[in-house]
């Protein structure tokens, strides 16, 4: 990846990835990278410097950190382990309820009222990850175990399928999250809604 600084047009930076801090070092002991080294130099009006990088977030980091949170609401025994994934001040689009919930409490007691009335889990169907972003396309399956929204427990499996955008924080927690899932049907097959004829 080849980049160019916006304030400087005359400072670019090269930036090469390897598979690991190994096959680094041995890149750069060999002949071929020894001339490279050499032909660029001769481009730069200074000497070059080199920067030894580590990745520490990238889209990938903030996938795996998608995946972990879908796994800690439905798997978790407490969701303590929210604090190490979503941002203190998350705010959340759910179009089902009617504000958005802005703050991780009230966002784990929305988690708690799912979590109370089914044994549920998901299943991560595709995920997709640009910049600060992260699309999570989702199915859900839960048993109905106890009153959920005033419906009593049915003892009925019940699925629904979705998709949540995560906006990620330069500390790679979760700052904003957006829901589009199937309620509807999902309250349909609890019995909570008449079947509509046509």
């Amino acid at each position: 990846m080849v980049a160019k600084d916006r304030s400087d047009a005359s400072h670019v930076v090269e930036i090469v990835e390897f598979p690991s801090y190994e096959e680094a070092v041995r890149n750069s002991k060999l002949p071929e990278t020894d001339r490279i080294f050499r032909e660029m130099t001769a481009l730069c009006d200074g000497t070059p410097t080199f920067t030894d990088l580590d990745v520490v977030r990238d889209a990938r980091l903030n996938t795996d950190s998608a995946r972990r949170f879908f796994e800690a609401v439905a798997h978790d025994d407490d969701l303590s382990a929210m604090a190490g994934l979503v941002e203190e001040h998350y705010h959340d689009h759910d179009p089902a309820n009617e504000q958005d919930l802005i703050g991780l409490d009230h966002f784990r007691r929305e988690m708690d009222v799912w979590r109370d009335g089914f044994d549920f889990a998901f299943r991560i169907e595709d995920q997709i990850a640009e910049d600060d972003r992260v699309c999570t396309r989702w199915s859900w399956e839960g048993v109905h175990r106890a009153d959920f929204l005033g419906i009593p427990a049915t003892g009925e499996k019940a699925t629904m399928t979705g998709t949540t955008v995560f906006r990620f924080g330069a500390n790679g927690k979760i700052v904003e999250g957006w829901w589009q899932y199937d309620r509807l049907g999902l309250l349909a097959r609890l019995g909570a809604l008449e079947p509509t004829e046509f």
